[in-house]
């Protein structure tokens, strides 16, 4: 049985920036989880941030390929660099998706972390541009395909697509 690693907050679990949840009501979800197949983590809280924190973004919007890279950072609206705690998040991301076998992950979007297809721009004003989150830009660039909460069904696609293969399928997640 394929196993998914999903943002801690879409399952309930209050570690968010602002000690919140964003629990999701997805069907496919619930059905996953009582298969046993989720595997919940926070890389923020892993990183070694607490919950509640202050919002980070990414500065200038340039996206979490370009924090691994070393070219951007992740701060605070108070400008406190908190790139290191956003790096080992995604490693250790990684190293519990490896450890599981992961191959499909499910998100939470606009996260500077976990964002799929957006993230905040790095101005503190809510606006989104597109791009990937730290831990997203990591997990795809090892060959984990990654979904945002609201393309679930199309994770459950890419999953079917990899249990049909015995396992083997090349990655393509969006």
């Amino acid at each position: 049985m394929e196993r998914i690693l999903v943002s801690a907050c879409l399952m309930g679990r209050k570690v968010r920036y602002d000690g919140a949840a964003k629990t999701s009501g997805d069907a496919l979800l619930a059905t996953w989880r009582q298969e046993g197949r989720l595997v919940p983590f926070c890389p923020e809280v892993e990183g070694g941030l607490p919950v509640p924190r202050p919002a980070a973004e990414i500065e200038s919007g340039a996206g979490g390929a370009a924090v691994l890279a070393g070219a951007a950072r992740v701060l605070t609206a108070g400008g406190e660099d908190v790139t290191p705690a956003f790096l080992a998040g995604a490693q250790a991301a990684l190293a519990v998706a490896r450890s599981f076998g992961v191959k499909v992950a499910v998100l939470k979007e606009g996260s500077p972390s976990c964002g799929v297809l957006t993230l905040y721009d790095g101005t503190f004003r809510g606006r989104r541009l597109p791009g990937r989150g730290v831990t997203a830009a990591l997990l795809e660039l090892h060959g984990i395909a990654v979904f945002g909460e609201d393309r679930i069904a199309e994770a459950g696609v890419r999953l079917r697509e990899i249990e049909d293969a015995g396992g083997t399928a090349e990655p393509g997640g969006r």
